[in-house]
Formats: structure tokens, sequence, C-alpha cells
């Protein structure tokens, strides 16, 4: 199983930061993700409850349903699919708190396992490995918007 947390202070407003985790199509801007992608808006919002997107990095792929949305706070996804690779998502949750400087606190959790027998143990530590840099980089890079 892998459990991905990352916490990072980021200088930008909390409105900023939480804008650019939560649509999808700033995800383009970061130098860590290839494209993404909305494949079905959400119920009440475009990005919000109920959206589906696609997210590539490299050659993997994922499909994450958005299933709590409260702005500018919280959000919740869940990996429906993934290639080529297979998973099971458990949680995916991003936090945000403003700290009232003009910083933010971010919290970003994803837990979940690689079905493939025999190695899926190894796969496991490696997407926690790369997750964990993924994150980091996109949270990092925000800064410099």
């Amino acid at each position: 199983m892998f459990k991905i947390k990352v916490e990072r202070i980021v200088k930008k407003p909390i409105n900023e930061v939480f804008e650019a985790l939560s649509d999808h199509a700033s995800y383009g801007l970061f130098k860590a993700v290839g494209t993404a992608k909305l494949l079905i808006e959400g119920d009440e919002e475009r990005n919000g409850v109920g959206a589906l997107r696609s997210v590539q990095t490299g050659t993997f792929k994922v499909w994450e349903r958005i299933t709590a949305f409260e702005r500018p706070t919280h959000m919740q996804y869940k990996i429906e699919k993934s290639k080529p690779i297979r998973m099971q998502h458990n949680k995916g949750i991003v936090d945000l708190k403003d700290l009232g400087d003009g910083t933010t606190h971010v919290t970003w959790v994803s837990e979940g396992r690689i079905v493939v027998p025999l190695i899926g143990w190894a796969l496991d530590r490696k997407m926690q490995k790369q997750g964990t840099k993924v994150f980091n980089s996109m949270l990092k890079s925000l800064e410099s918007r």
C-alpha cells in the first residue's frame, strides 16, 4: 500500500492555491504533470463534485472523480482507473488553511495500492516516492506563478 502525505506552506493566498489545485486546466502549467483534461463537468461547479478528469504524467495516466469540493479549503478525489498499471485508490484529499499573512498551509494525502501480483509492493514503494515528488513539485511551483 502506498501512503503519500505532503505538507507545505505556499506563499500565495488560499483562493489562488485552491483554484490552481482544483482547476484541471491549470495542471498543464505544472512541470511535473503532462496533461489534464476535464471529461465530465461537476454537478454545481465545472471542476466540483462529480467532475471526472484525466491526468497524465509520462506514460502513467489516471482518471479521477471529484468527490468533495468545499471552496477554498477542501477537495477530495478518487482515482477510478489507471493505466498502464491498475491501482486501487482509497483516498485523495487536499486541505488548505489560510495562515492570514497571504500564505496557505497545504496538506495533500493520497493512499491506495498497485494491483499487480507478486511485485505490487515494490510498485507501491515507487508510487509513494514518485507521488511525493510530484505533489511537492506542484506546490513549490505555485509560488513562482
